[in-house]
């Protein structure tokens, strides 16, 4: 009989010891970037408080870090920033609803399972804030919704993630059924506007008035196609999947669309890294660079769309192989232990006031280029879970 409880202790560490090996990228990475940022708020290169949609993307997956290993570090590293921002009655320090920007929407994921544990109110009204300001959101003829008040009539592939998981997870979690047909409307109105149906890619902004300088007059089209504002655009897919009802009726045209998506972008890979440039379509064009933050959000559609049963099994052969591609071209070990990503675009965005944005070629990669920016680093933690790396 002790024979058999030490095999069967034996057996338990040696699982428990196998699953840590099998995430060590993702913690690895986690421990990186809390060591880089020793306070949640410092996150993005941050200066001062505030609410952004690179903050709740980092700390999501964090959050999902400490649930996987059952270490509450992670969770305690969360707190302070939610605890510091959100007020008793709901209201959030920094965020205006009246301003309508759809990129502070997406903080608001990180409520759910703070709210989950606290029970804290506040949590709760501050997560009903921000889904009343999509209640009034501008939006387009069809219903998209404008990606800022100050970017009027435009719609932007990076949109469509900052608001529809949240929306979707609210509607599921709050039981506001009716909200699932406005999140799939935002998933399908773009493929009328914004797929090119030669490349299967789909173009980075659509300007409904074509007032913009770089819409094209006739379709209202940015110029190019960026890489990571379409893997914005597949995370987007895949993660509102998670909470779209089994028997709603998009839902089989969201997952062909994402079919879609996923074989496109494999005809843009680079030959010899696997890698994806950051002017998705043009290869080898001089100026052009390997850029790792739109990489792996097309490898985490690629992992979680077929370890859910949405894209073919084959999926997660390819991704897994692009995510050791990954490590490999991206990935650095630093003389203190910690792991970094490189070339990261910093930002990339269409018009405005000062600095004029474009959408040409040139626009694109003369963008800031630098390590360890949340929008490589969160969706990196979040691959590696997925594929127990």
């Amino acid at each position: 009989m002790k024979y058999i409880l030490r095999i069967k202790l034996f057996m338990t560490c040696c699982l428990l010891l196998g699953k840590a090996v099998g995430q060590q990228h993702a913690i690895a990475m986690a421990n990186s970037e809390m060591k880089r940022n020793p306070e949640a708020w410092m996150i993005d290169f941050s200066k001062q408080l505030k609410w952004n949609y690179c903050h709740g993307l980092l700390m999501q997956a964090l959050l999902q870090v400490g649930e996987r290993v059952g270490d509450d570090r992670y969770y305690n590293y969360v707190y302070p920033y939610v605890d510091t921002m959100v007020f008793d009655d709901g209201t959030i320090r920094t965020y205006r609803p009246e301003e309508y920007n759809i990129d502070r929407v997406n903080t608001g994921k990180i409520l759910f399972p703070i709210l989950a544990r606290t029970k804290e109110a506040r949590f709760e009204k501050a997560l009903a804030l921000q889904r009343e300001q999509m209640r009034t959101h501008p939006r387009t003829a069809g219903g998209s919704f404008w990606h800022k008040k100050v970017y009027p009539h435009q719609v932007w592939l990076d949109g469509l993630y900052m608001a529809g998981p949240f929306l979707a997870q609210y509607a599921a979690e709050m039981g506001d059924d009716a909200l699932f047909d406005d999140v799939a409307l935002q998933l399908l109105d773009v493929r009328k506007h914004m797929h090119d149906p030669k490349t299967g890619l789909y173009y980075h902004g659509w300007d409904e008035s074509r007032e913009q300088r770089w819409a094209d007059k006739t379709t209202g089209l940015s110029p190019n196609f960026w890489s990571r504002s379409i893997g914005w655009y597949m995370m987007a897919i895949v993660d509102v999947l998670d909470y779209l009802p089994e028997e709603h009726a998009a839902r089989p045209k969201i997952i062909n669309l994402l079919q879609q998506l996923a074989s496109s972008v494999e005809q843009f890979r680079d030959p010899e890294t696997g890698m994806w440039y950051q002017v998705t379509d043009a290869l080898g064009k001089e100026g052009n660079y390997l850029e790792s933050t739109g990489s792996i959000m097309f490898i985490y559609t690629w992992a979680k769309g077929a370890k859910k049963g949405y894209l073919d099994a084959a999926y997660l052969k390819k991704a897994d192989e692009a995510y050791t591609q990954y490590v490999n071209r991206f990935v650095r070990k630093e003389q203190d232990g910690t792991l970094s990503i490189t070339d990261c675009c910093a930002v990339a965005g269409l018009g405005g006031d000062k600095n004029y944005r474009d959408g040409s070629f040139a626009y694109y990669i003369s963008e800031p280029i630098r390590d360890n920016d949340p929008k490589a680093v969160a969706p990196f933690i979040m691959t590696s879970l997925l594929l127990d790396r």
